[in-house]
């Protein structure tokens, strides 16, 4: 057979093309230090690479967003810090205002100073994450969740939802909360029952918070959980008695009349047959006037921050003095402790939230370097195999040139 001298020249120079494709190939590899640079070098590996690769973008978005419920949550921690901050701060002037020395225009100077902190704290009820979203609307981060319709009358516009951030594959973080159970939904009272004065008392008797001694028998079915202590001043001698508020009028006796004492339980329970114990008490001192009484109710949970600031600056703005601004004060400190509670029962609920947070970092952390050890596992060169393929190519190259060269010279002139 004979060989024409184009398909000499063209054989020669297809065999140098591959093995230049071949020496560029290992050159490319060594450049980039992959060793699949095309999914034809390891189509098995190259498919597997794209199923990591993509779980690691996901695993970056997660850390994007775990990100920014960091910071959102840490903005939100640092607002209540600062409520909690402010909040102390009226309770102090409350309790400055309970200082017998001062005078009627000692304490309304008192309550102009505490209108600005009620201004002040409704402007953090309304505080703003970096993106312009409120912290205490619930879901709907876009709307402004606390207006005032009048002084002491809070509006609140949000919802009771919490906006929610994927910070893992399984895990969403709240990133905000419902401003209404930070400012409006507090226990009133002890948590349990709220004992108060009644505004129309004369005597100068003041009742404090009261106990719970026993939860199964404040529940007992005989227990309205609306009691009253009513006080009757006869011939010089006190005496009171304990009354269902929840029937009538007129109310119905429970107990008593009992001998009272400044300062002394009164225990809450009925005289029977058969006597039967709330398992509560409370305590009043002073001296009590003549049809003085002072209500026990139920706690509810629908005391408003903004109002009972509103009260106190209203108390110490209309108060004469004496046992009216005792038991009003003693109101609002009750009301202010329990708002300092909620408040702070939510810094810890965002506390423990960026703690989860560091848990799920560190997982997220933890994936990433599974994901990079599986990639370079995966597509990363060994360069000291590479290096030795490269020298292998070269020579090939060389091999195919001078084998070109002796091929493209043969001739038969050269026998003649």
């Amino acid at each position: 057979m004979r060989i024409s001298t184009s398909a000499i020249y063209e054989a020669g120079i297809r065999a140098m093309q591959e093995q230049t494709e071949k020496l560029m190939h290992v050159q490319q590899q060594i450049s980039s230090g992959r060793r699949i640079l095309t999914p034809a070098d390891d189509p098995v590996a190259a498919a597997r690479v794209l199923e990591v690769s993509q779980s690691q973008s996901l695993n970056q978005q997660y850390a994007t967003n775990s990100a920014a419920a960091g910071d959102s949550l840490a903005l939100e921690e640092s607002v209540l810090g600062s409520i909690s901050g402010l909040l102390q701060d009226v309770r102090d002037t409350a309790v400055q205002a309970g200082n017998a020395a001062l005078n009627a225009s000692d304490r309304s100077m008192l309550a102009s100073a505490l209108r600005g902190r009620y201004q002040e704290l409704l402007g953090l009820a309304n505080s703003t994450d970096g993106s312009g979203q409120y912290l205490f609307s619930g879901y709907q981060g876009g709307i402004r969740p606390f207006s005032e319709s009048a002084p002491g009358n809070v509006v609140y516009s949000g919802d009771q939802g919490q906006r929610l951030i994927q910070v893992s594959p399984s895990r969403q973080i709240a990133v905000s909360d419902a401003g209404v159970d930070v400012f409006q939904r507090i226990a009133s009272g002890n948590g349990t029952f709220a004992a108060q004065a009644v505004n129309s008392n004369g005597g100068s008797g003041v009742i404090e918070s009261g106990t719970l001694l026993d939860a199964t028998s404040w529940n007992d079915p005989t227990n309205s959980k609306n009691l009253g202590v009513v006080f009757t001043v006869l011939g010089g001698v006190t005496t009171y008695s304990i009354m269902d508020n929840a029937v009538g009028p007129p109310a119905a006796l429970l107990a008593g009349p009992r001998a009272y004492t400044s300062g002394s339980d009164i225990n809450l329970g009925t005289d029977g047959p058969p006597p039967v114990d709330f398992g509560a008490r409370v305590s009043i001192s002073g001296a009590p006037a003549d049809g003085d009484s002072f209500t026990i109710k139920a706690s509810t949970k629908q005391q408003d921050v903004f109002q009972t600031i509103n009260d106190l600056i209203n108390l110490l703005q209309t108060s004469p003095g004496g046992a009216s601004l005792a038991n009003g004060l003693a109101s609002v400190q009750r009301n202010l402790d329990n708002a300092m509670e909620n408040v702070l029962t939510v810094r810890t609920s965002t506390g423990s939230r960026l703690k989860e947070l560091d848990s799920v970092n560190s997982a997220g952390d933890d994936r990433a370097l599974l994901y990079n050890q599986t990639l370079s596992t995966l597509q990363d060169l060994d360069y000291a195999k590479a290096a030795s393929e490269l020298t292998q190519q070269q020579v090939n190259l060389e091999a195919a040139q001078k084998s070109f060269v002796k091929v493209a010279g043969l001739s038969l002139f050269n026998y003649i």
